[in-house]
This record gives structure tokens, C-alpha cells and sequence, in this order.
């Protein structure tokens, strides 16, 4: 769990406007992506304050605030800005009442704004500090967005991982991370992976040494992040190994709450692996959509035991 945001990246990466205390945009942080609506706070409410929350002020409260005098307003605001209140942030290009700038610069605490709707910043805010402030693990491997899907190949190093994604992205999918790559849970059933930024856009070919994807390929050649929807695990060919040949066999790979589906794919001389993990994204999306190959085989081989029997049973 990372420890904070500063207001002054939160401002920054949602281009927020700076209302008033501009000054303490770097001194305070968030830590936590949870967000309070102070309506009962307003009518003086105060047994339970969440004040270590972002404080958000839609068109109820400022509805709300108008009704009161400035008296009321400055009394019920001050005991808002306790010394952990992050900032105040007002929607809807609504213009906060006099008296929350006033108590809050004596506090220390910035108000920002936006024009978005209450729902839709709710939303914007709770996402952005929910990914900034999860959990995160780093995993070796190679992230890919191909046809859509992220895909995360891994497997011992030497393997061509690398390699294997390159191919990819002369094939016109993206690279989001190369060798390590950052992921952390969004939600209930959602992985999302991203790069290192000192890796950012960077891939390391073995022979050859760093390249740049973007400046090599273009901008299309990239992402910024995406959510892991299929592991594919590259694993030297070995004889005395049983590989899945029907797909039947489901596996996944447990990360942080989230079981993720994974398939093996053996490496050999010979093999196109770029052209196998395509085909392994391609029957992944098929079978998110209700169609499994597998099993239209094996109806097929039923129906045809059963049409062997029938005629061995009439003669």
C-alpha cells in the first residue's frame, strides 16, 4: 500500500483547478480512496467525521450551505478542517462559500475544483486513488495487449519472452512493460499491470541491448497499462513432459485475490510463438463468449461413438 499522494499529483494528473492554498498543495497528502460527501456534517453532525478523506462538496452541500448563516457555515467548516483533512474539492463549477476558503487556508488545507458532475468526478477521484494507492507487486515477465486482451508472458529467463513479444509488436500489438512489470488489483476480479517508469516503453534484447518501442515503432506500439486477462507461461520443450493437446485442461495462477487463467506453452525450434499466443488470445476471447473448441470435440467424438454403436448394434 503506498503511503500517500500528494495533493499536488492529484491536482496534476487530473487537471484539477487550485481554488485556494496553492501553497499547501505539496505539505498534504491522501491515503485512502475512499471519499466523504459532509451533508451530515453540515447540519453539525460530528460523531463520526471521516477526516482523513477528500471532502467533496456537490450541489447538495453548497444547496445546503446557502441556507446557513455565515456564522453557521464558518462554525460547521472550521470543525471540518481537522489537521489530517487532505483538501476540499468542489463540483460541478460550483463556487465554494466564502467561509470554506477562509477556514480552510487558516488550516492549511487546499480547495480545489472541477466541472465535472459530483457522479462523474466521484468516480474519476475513487478510481485514480484506488490504483495509486493499491497494493503492488512486481512480476517478471512481459506484458502485451494483443487483440485487446493483456497478456502476461512469463517463464524462466533465456526463454525468449522478450523476443517472442517483439514479434508481437512488429505484428501491430503493444507492449506495456518488458522483464518487470508492476501489477496491482483494481477490484473483486480485475488485475491491471503496468510498467516501471524507469522501464517505461524500454525492452532489452538480448544481442542488442535496450531499444525503445515508442521511438522504434510509434506511439501505437505502446500502452500505459492494461488488465491482465490470460497468463502464458513459456516452458522449454522437455520429452518426458505431458503437454495439454485438447485444451481441456484449465489452469490459473493466483494473484493477490484474483485466480488468473494460464496456459503453458512448450518452446522449441521451430515454433512461432507469436503466432501461438495469438491463437491462445483468440480462443481465450472465443471462449469468454461461450464458445469452447474443446468441447465441440468432444460432442463431436460422442456423437460419432454413438453412431458407431448404433451400427455395430443393426448388424
Amino acid at each position: 500500500m503506498a503511503e500517500g499522494i500528494l495533493i499536488k499529483q492529484l491536482v496534476n494528473d487530473l487537471k484539477l483547478n487550485v481554488l485556494s492554498g496553492s501553497e499547501f498543495l505539496s505539505k498534504k497528502k491522501v491515503t485512502t480512496s475512499d471519499l466523504s460527501r459532509p451533508d451530515f456534517e453540515m447540519t453539525g453532525y460530528f460523531s463520526y467525521y471521516p477526516q482523513k478523506r477528500l471532502q467533496l462538496f456537490g450541489l447538495t452541500e453548497t444547496a445546503f450551505a446557502k441556507g446557513m448563516t455565515s456564522q453557521e457555515r464558518s462554525i460547521v467548516i472550521r470543525r471540518m478542517c481537522q489537521e489530517d483533512t487532505p483538501a476540499f474539492v468542489i463540483s460541478t463549477g460550483l463556487i465554494p462559500p466564502v467561509e470554506l476558503i477562509t477556514e480552510a487556508s487558516r488550516a492549511g488545507i487546499p480547495v480545489l475544483g472541477s466541472d465535472l458532475l459530483t457522479t462523474r468526478l466521484t468516480s474519476v477521484l475513487t478510481d485514480y486513488l484506488h490504483s495509486q494507492l493499491a497494493e503492488r507487486r512486481s512480476m517478471h515477465g512481459v506484458l502485451v495487449d494483443v487483440y485487446g486482451l493483456g497478456v502476461l508472458i512469463t517463464g524462466d529467463s533465456g526463454v525468449g519472452k522478450s523476443e517472442t513479444a517483439l514479434e508481437l509488436i512488429k505484428r501491430g500489438h503493444r507492449l506495456i512493460a518488458d522483464d518487470r512489470v508492476d501489477v496491482y488489483q483494481r477490484d473483486e476480479s480485475t488485475i491491471v499491470g503496468q510498467a516501471p517508469k524507469i522501464l517505461k516503453h524500454l525492452m532489452e534484447i538480448r544481442g542488442i541491448g535496450i531499444i525503445d518501442v515508442m521511438n522504434l515503432f510509434g506511439a501505437g506500439a505502446v500502452r500505459e497499462h492494461t488488465t491482465i486477462s490470460l497468463i502464458v507461461n513459456l516452458e522449454n520443450w522437455r520429452a518426458d513432459q505431458n503437454y495439454d493437446r485438447l485444451g481441456s485442461e484449465e489452469d490459473t495462477q493466483q494473484i493477490f485475490d484474483v485466480p488468473v487463467p494460464k496456459v503453458t506453452i512448450p518452446v522449441k525450434v521451430g515454433r512461432n510463438l507469436a503466432i501461438i499466443i495469438e491463437v491462445a488470445a483468440m480462443n481465450f476471447r472465443a471462449k469468454s463468449m461461450g464458445y469452447d473448441a474443446t468441447k465441440v470435440f468432444e460432442q463431436n467424438l460422442s456423437s460419432l461413438i454413438k453412431e458407431n454403436s448404433d451400427e455395430d448394434e443393426n448388424k
